[in-house]
């Protein structure tokens, strides 16, 4: 058992897989939440949950450009990140 896991992540997966051997689909949903993140010598999107990067640009506009396009098409929120990693802002295209 990891250390890193607390009781109710330990919980939360033993029902997932009771679920998933009763013919449930998994609890956990995944979003399309597009993340302009650092990148190299330039910027990325990233969709929320992936290691893979979409698509890498020269430029943040360029790529917040891009992470709005597919935050459109799929409802989702751009959460644009600064150089230092941390968050500077969030657009969101979701259904109220």
């Amino acid at each position: 058992m990891s250390k890193n896991k607390t009781w109710m992540q330990l919980l939360q997966d033993l029902i997932e897989a009771i679920l998933a051997a009763l013919g449930h689909k998994s609890t956990k949903k995944r979003t399309w939440h597009q993340h302009v993140v650092p990148y190299e010598n330039g910027w990325a999107v990233r969709r929320e949950g992936n290691k893979r990067i979409t698509s890498k640009h020269r430029k943040q506009t360029t790529a917040i450009r891009r992470a709005k396009v597919l935050a459109k098409r799929y409802d989702a929120d751009v959460i644009i990140h600064r150089e230092t990693g941390g968050i500077r802002d969030r657009i969101s295209y979701g259904k109220h």
